[in-house]
């Protein structure tokens, strides 16, 4: 059994009496205390975890944008300088090989943001993809990555680092990002998240990721900014319905199922995958995903059957209690055709039925 990878900030997490666990081959925090008030602390004042893990693969060179805009579902060339995109890479079969956030850093450079388990298989994508005139550079391994999370995020930051050539960081708008100076060195601040609140994200060199994580813990302390591991990054995505690869995102999923139509250049098209998934469409898709609430006392988790008329009709992708809701809340796979909002259905917990109701999602929105 090979040994778990360690981000720059691990011995700050074990003296922190972190709880650490493997997660896409990283060991990891999942809770420093409880993970409800980590939770809260997000939705309430301010979070920050260490997300160094995340891997950032760069795309330069005079073939670059043209490589991005084959690779990704959503467009490329019309992204402005400074400005960050959501979208997906997809195999030839329409399904997701990942989903990633592209940075456009210059006029023929562009940095993915991509997931840590897909790491070295986005990598090898890309290469099979790019042509000679862009080159591909990881610079995983020397970049920390802190994602800074809440509704007083934007006065911690400011408070973190000297103000930029234009204006301070709070000043970005969202999918906007920057260059600033901060404890542990140059690097850029992004108002991007993973939490369904207000926040930004904080590149910087590996070596400077302690200094600028226990900067941010002291400087915050006044505004309630406390550490967060990944049990509340995943109860946070999951109130905002937002998909993680392996759950509700992997290579035989596509999009268009995933309820991530609006992340897709579909009249543009040019992207690898575009006809299979628009060949999908016409010959009807077999699963729709969809959000729903606990009625009854249960709690649905990932694989649980769903049912309906005693006959099994799809799976779970993610469940947890929400700390915001004080309910049971779930996302998952049903045919369309049992999909509508409103519609009733239940869950099999441990072999026990549990009612649940199909809702919209996100199922908390930020104000």
């Amino acid at each position: 059994m090979s040994e778990l990878r360690r981000t720059p900030l691990h011995g700050r997490h074990v003296e922190l009496g972190a709880r650490m666990v493997d997660f896409a081959g990283f060991s990891l925090p999942v809770q420093y205390g409880s993970i409800k008030a980590e939770h809260l602390a997000v939705r309430e004042s301010c979070g920050i975890f260490d997300v160094s893990h995340m891997g950032q693969l760069r795309l330069s060179g005079p073939g670059a944008l043209e490589s991005a805009e084959r690779l990704l579902t959503c467009r490329v060339s019309d992204l402005g300088e400074g400005r960050v995109r959501y979208g997906l890479l997809c195999n030839a079969q329409g399904g997701c090989v990942d989903d990633v956030t592209l940075y456009r850093e210059g006029p023929d450079r562009v940095l993915l943001c991509v997931n840590a388990a897909n790491i070295e298989k986005d990598r090898e994508w890309l290469k099979a993809v790019c042509g000679a005139s862009t080159q591909l550079d990881d610079l995983s391994d020397e970049t920390a990555l802190l994602a800074l999370q809440g509704p007083r995020s934007a006065e911690i930051v400011d408070r973190l680092c000297a103000r930029g050539e234009t204006a301070d960081p709070s000043q970005l708008g969202r999918f906007r990002f920057g260059e600033f100076h901060f404890p542990g060195g140059p690097g850029r601040i992004s108002r991007t998240g993973y939490t369904g609140s207000d926040g930004f994200e904080i590149y910087l060199p590996a070596e400077g990721g302690t200094q600028c994580f226990d900067a941010l813990l002291e400087i915050g302390a006044a505004s309630g900014l406390i550490p967060a591991g990944l049990g509340a990054r995943d109860t946070l995505r999951l109130e905002a319905a937002l998909p993680l690869y392996g759950h509700e995102l992997d290579d035989e999923t596509s999009p268009l199922e995933a309820g991530l139509g609006r992340f897709v250049k579909r009249e543009q098209g040019g992207f690898i995958g575009h006809e299979a998934i628009e060949e999908r469409e016409r010959q009807g898709r077999s699963k729709q995903l969809v959000g729903f609430e606990i009625e009854g006392r249960g709690i649905a988790r990932a694989e649980y059957p769903i049912v309906l008329a005693d006959r099994e009709i799809g799976r779970v992708t993610s469940g947890a209690p929400s700390p915001s809701l004080g309910k049971s809340v779930g996302l998952g796979y049903v045919p369309p055709e049992n999909a509508d909002l409103g519609s009733t259905l239940e869950i099999r917990v441990r072999s026990k039925p549990v009612e649940a109701r199909i809702v919209q999602t996100p199922f908390v929105r930020r104000p």
